[in-house]
């Protein structure tokens, strides 16, 4: 009883968005506010997502848990029904519900972050305080890679 309490208070105030075309919605403009590429979280067959702006305190329910390969990174995550975090600039953290496949062993990875939102590289962080980068560029979206690129070309110009 008081672990429903508890979670009804931390979500107190949120905005909440049902429905999988709101909360893909929702969510890819919440990782652009936070600087973040569009693919660092696959956004598939999302039932219910929020935010509770005062917080930071975002989660985002599943039909069913999801596992994605990274092409990018060669990394396999797993992502259970419901993912939670504190957000804020550059930086999830407090991340619950996802696990990044290592070697033979699934670690828990607990946050996200980013120097700024130009920064080339993601570091995930692992409860242990364990960490790995790796290039941003791993996470983007076909529509955001082909943007980077136009900008780049238009620099060089």
């Amino acid at each position: 009883m008081s672990s429903l309490v508890e979670v009804n208070q931390v979500r107190e105030g949120a905005e909440v968005v049902y429905g999988a075309e709101a909360c893909y919605a929702h969510s890819t403009a919440m990782l652009e506010e936070l600087g973040f590429p569009k693919g660092v979280l696959p956004l598939k067959d999302l039932e219910e997502c929020g935010l509770v702006k005062e917080t930071g305190f975002s989660w985002m329910k599943l039909k069913a848990p999801y596992e994605h390969y990274f092409e990018g990174t060669k990394t396999r995550v797993s992502y259970d029904t419901e993912v939670t975090c504190y957000v804020e600039k550059c930086k999830m953290k407090k991340l619950t519900g996802v696990k990044s496949k290592q070697m033979f062993m699934w670690v828990p990875i607990t946050e996200m972050s980013m120097e700024e939102p130009s920064s080339q590289k993601i570091y995930f962080k692992t409860p242990m305080g364990i960490g790995k980068s790796f290039p941003v560029t791993a996470f983007m979206s076909e529509e955001e890679k082909k943007k980077k690129n136009l900008e780049e070309e238009k620099a060089r110009d």
